[in-house]
């Protein structure tokens, strides 16, 4: 081999550098989708606490241990946790069931939760 004239080798070079990027690139991605399914998870619970929370509230009121007509006792408990009351339906038994939605907005869209409460079986 004379001077000047590329080794075997030469058309490699930089090979190395292009994987660990492309590597990296996706560890990254797999980092940002872990981050969003884990938000989505804790507001979704968010929600559902949110929503059990005013559907016991209401159902108090409903039965009267509680003052205050129960869908704005609901919506009143839901308004506290950060979620709007989307739905407040009276049901049989004495029964409320409440449908809220968290108004903190993720990428992946809106966190809702469902509940239903009513007196002791």
């Amino acid at each position: 081999m004379t001077a000047g004239q590329p080794g075997p080798g030469h058309r490699e070079r930089g090979s190395g550098t292009i994987l660990a990027s492309g590597l990296a690139l996706v560890v990254l991605m797999a980092a940002v989708l872990v981050m969003l399914l884990a938000q989505s998870a804790v507001q979704a619970s968010r929600a559902a606490s949110a929503a059990d929370l005013a559907a016991l509230a209401g159902a108090d009121a409903l039965r009267g241990i509680s003052a205050g007509e129960p869908c704005t006792v609901a919506n009143d408990v839901a308004s506290r946790h950060a979620a709007r009351v989307l739905s407040c339906v009276e049901g049989p038994g004495q029964t409320l069931e409440v449908r809220t939605e968290l108004q903190e907005r993720s990428m992946l869209g809106a966190a809702t939760g469902r509940a239903r409460a009513g007196p002791p079986p």
